[in-house]
């Protein structure tokens, strides 16, 4: 993902003169060519993770459109203050394109683990947050939010699904298991691992790399009365929109993603989808043991395994 970022962001500074790159060292040297060609528009602050966001903030205010980049932890937990008051307080609007997401450098340490990155962009107002699944995904995530006048958060990772699913966001319905079936969400990179979880149960699934805003409208349409929400950063991030988008229905709902606790290991990102259950053996537990009874005993037919799309 970090690449397809690379090569967009690259091909956007020389075809939109408003875009602008803001970096702190990181990826600094795959922006070589970039800073040669457009030293006005590419700047590097230096492990300044701070100064990057106030710097941002200038260039818009000045009209330009800034992408500000770095790992997930720096650019959003070391800089959340600047965020809040650089950016949204001064309404100076930018993209903001991580890459680490919640455990992708497990091996670096607590310092670079952030997943808690989208809770905290959460407790803004009115920013995009787009999660992909698929490399694919970026290229034309980073144009539209580019060319939009918001801000916006692009979470990228190491991790991937088998295949993109293009669009805009809204939830795209993968797997259908007929009426009355639980619905799981998916985000972004969680995708593979809940179809493989769900195999043969009763549960529907869709995919969006759009958090925020959430479609609601969507949801509505897929649920039933039990929703399962599978996330790749903090467990229970959007509960509060899923909760709130079916207030006035019964049901029931389950979120899953990386846990409060702090581990205090090092590992693999695949070592931390495993420890956190994220992986589709540690899904399954949780999926079957939150399904009813009467849902899980049931003996799967052709419409509950339903067809991908």
């Amino acid at each position: 993902m970090r690449d397809s970022f690379v090569d967009t962001t690259t091909t956007l500074l020389a075809q939109e003169p408003r875009t602008a790159l803001v970096l702190a060292d990181i990826s600094a040297a795959l922006f070589t060519a970039a800073a040669e060609r457009h030293p006005d528009r590419v700047l590097n602050v230096g492990i300044r993770e701070q100064l990057m966001l106030g710097v941002a903030g200038g260039l818009a205010l000045t009209g330009l459109r800034p992408i500000v980049h770095s790992y997930a932890p720096f650019l959003v937990e070391r800089a959340y203050e600047q965020i809040k008051l650089d950016l949204d307080h001064q309404a100076a609007r930018a993209v903001l394109v991580s890459i680490g997401a919640s455990f992708d450098r497990a091996s670096a340490g607590r310092t670079h683990l952030s997943p808690a990155d989208v809770a905290l962009v959460d407790t803004l107002s009115g920013w995009t947050v787009h999660v992909p699944g698929h490399p694919d995904e970026v290229p034309g995530l980073l144009r539209t939010t580019v060319a939009a006048d918001g801000s916006a958060y692009l979470r990228l990772s190491t991790l991937s699904n088998g295949r993109p699913y293009p669009g805009d966001g809204d939830l795209v319905l993968v797997r259908d298991a007929g009426a009355g079936a639980a619905l799981l969400v998916a985000v972004g990179p969680t995708l593979d691992a809940a179809l493989a979880a769900t195999e043969g149960l009763p549960v529907t699934v869709a995919y969006t790399h759009r958090p925020r805003p959430f479609d609601t409208a969507g949801l509505r349409t897929l649920a039933d009365n039990e929703v399962i929400l599978v996330e790749p950063y903090l467990a229970g991030t959007s509960a509060r929109v899923v909760a709130a988008a079916l207030a006035d229905r019964p049901h029931r709902l389950l979120a899953l993603g990386v846990g409060r606790e702090e581990l205090r290991r090092y590992g693999s990102a695949e070592d931390h989808l495993r420890w956190h259950g994220l992986d589709p053996a540690g899904l399954r537990r949780s999926v079957t043991g939150f399904l009813t009874p009467a849902a899980a005993d049931r003996t799967p037919t052709p419409a509950m395994l339903g067809q991908y799309v």
